[in-house]
């Protein structure tokens, strides 16, 4: 009787039997790890040119503006740190600039965004709704420039307004509107209101025509009035919408410029001049760039800052 060979002596399963999912895994992790790698590889490539172009012609320029802002004003420009950044507390212009500035950024967000929701919801249904559209989006395809050259006819010591009011015997009413602050600044935001106003009715018409019909007409069968649907259905549906326009309102009223140039060049004196005036005014005509250097990082951190802090909030309650 013959007995088996040692060579035949195999473990089951040696021979024939399927390799182990974990060394399968193993086996291919390279592979998974080349091909992310070439994908990000791709990304990276078709994302570079417009990277190349932000810190180009935006970062570098803002870099260098940070260092100008740290040498003074001579003809040799002497290392001066943080000595421009002190005119803030010692130049009474640049803290009534910095004041109407904070004005302009209040004015010109509550105006256009309260004005623009109640136009658009009293237009977004109705006879002559396209008309007072109309008239209301037009002046926000007029340039800055342009109307400021409207409110300065009527805003003139015997512009069209003075000239209204003496027509009406309110003779005690009229006055040189562009003369005294702070009524100059406050004229400025309502000039700068009726242009901006526009552009925030577009959108909340668009956020307004979005809502569901069904989402209204089931309030109304629960009994919400009209103040409840609009408070507790359509603004909150009108939050991506409100994001949008006081955002935007945000930055305009921050760093408007030319409708204040045209209307008073920041004066009379400097007591119209926002920060972005006084930037102008320091680096071009005052010839201190230092100083303009260093009201433009200011302005930009101010700018930086509030828009983080305002997109932060909104998008903290919107993922609560």
């Amino acid at each position: 009787m013959s007995t088996p060979s040692t060579t035949d002596r195999r473990p089951a399963g040696a021979v024939g039997a399927p390799a182990a999912p974990g060394s399968a895994r193993r086996r291919s992790h390279p592979a998974r790890t080349r091909h992310r790698a070439g994908e990000r590889l791709v990304a990276g490539g078709f994302l570079a040119p417009a990277v190349l172009l932000v810190a180009l012609f935006l970062l570098a320029p803002f870099g260098w503006t940070i260092y100008r802002s740290l040498f003074s004003d001579t003809r040799t420009s002497p290392f001066s740190w943080f000595a421009n950044y002190a005119l803030f507390a010692s130049d009474p212009a640049l803290s009534r600039a910095l004041q109407n500035t904070l004005m302009w950024v209040a004015g010109t967000v509550v105006l256009p965004f309260v004005l623009g929701l109640a136009i658009a919801c009293m237009t977004n249904a109705g006879r002559f709704s396209r008309l007072v559209r109309l008239c209301v989006v037009l002046p926000y395809a007029l340039s800055g420039s342009a109307v400021a050259v409207v409110w300065n006819f009527m805003l003139t010591t015997d512009g069209a307004v003075n000239q209204v009011l003496t027509g009406l015997g309110l003779d005690s009413w009229a006055h040189g509107w562009l003369l005294t602050w702070p009524g100059n600044t406050v004229v400025m935001i309502l000039a700068n209101a009726w242009q901006a106003t526009g552009v925030a009715v577009i959108l909340f018409l668009v956020g307004l025509q979005s809502i569901p019909a069904e989402t209204l007409e089931a309030g109304a069968l629960d009994g919400a009035g009209g103040r409840q649907q609009f408070r507790h259905i359509v603004l909150p549906q009108l939050r991506p919408v409100s994001i949008v326009v006081i955002g935007m309102s945000l930055v305009n009223g921050l760093k408007s410029f030319d409708l204040i140039w045209v209307l008073t060049q920041g004066g009379p004196g400097r007591a119209t001049e926002t920060l972005a005036v006084s930037m102008y005014n320091e680096t071009f005509l005052d010839l201190r760039p230092g100083a303009g250097a260093a009201i433009a990082v200011v302005l930009t951190v101010i700018v930086l800052a509030a828009s983080w802090l305002y997109l932060r909030r909104q998008l903290d309650v919107k993922g609560a």
